[in-house]
């Protein structure tokens, strides 16, 4: 895709335990099935893509304890659907432009505070399959999850 102006910077995040599943997070007050998602969020105008993506993850999860495995090389983007532009968060994007990173949790568990950072993004929390993240995400974010399945399938093994 050429022009991605219309298209809020973001970054995602797949943190990796040490046995390969990911953590998955539940987004709070939103009904399933389709609630539970990664850590993502947007991008400081001048900010270091990388470093937005720790300090998403801390905001969201409060884990500090983490290292770089990898990253998407191209944005990958996603529409949003209709009703979520109507939203006042999303002010006038079409949609989302997004580097995804790929990071090993090298912490314990109860490092995990969900209410961090102001108004949890996330009300529950639990590690999971890689292959299972694109069946339980909302689906108009569903392709970029495939691909970063896809991208990020090594870190797993």
């Amino acid at each position: 895709m050429s022009d991605l102006s219309g298209y809020r910077p973001n970054v995602g995040v797949v943190l990796f335990h040490g046995d390969g599943q990911v953590w998955l997070g539940r987004r709070a007050g939103t009904a399933g099935p389709h609630n539970w998602q990664f850590p993502q969020g947007g991008v400081d105008d001048g900010e270091d893509l990388e470093a937005a993506a720790f300090r998403e993850l801390q905001e969201e999860t409060g884990i500090r304890s983490a290292r770089l495995l990898g990253r998407t090389a191209d944005w990958l983007t996603y529409d949003f659907p209709p009703k979520h532009r109507s939203s006042g968060a999303y002010k006038g994007w079409k949609g989302q432009r997004q580097i995804w990173f790929a990071l090993r949790f090298e912490g314990e568990d109860h490092e995990v505070d969900l209410e961090q950072h102001g108004t949890p993004e996330f009300d529950a929390w639990r590690w999971g399959a890689l292959e299972e993240a694109p069946g339980l995400v909302v689906p108009f974010k569903r392709p970029i999850y495939e691909i970063v399945q896809q991208a990020f399938a090594h870190f797993a093994r």
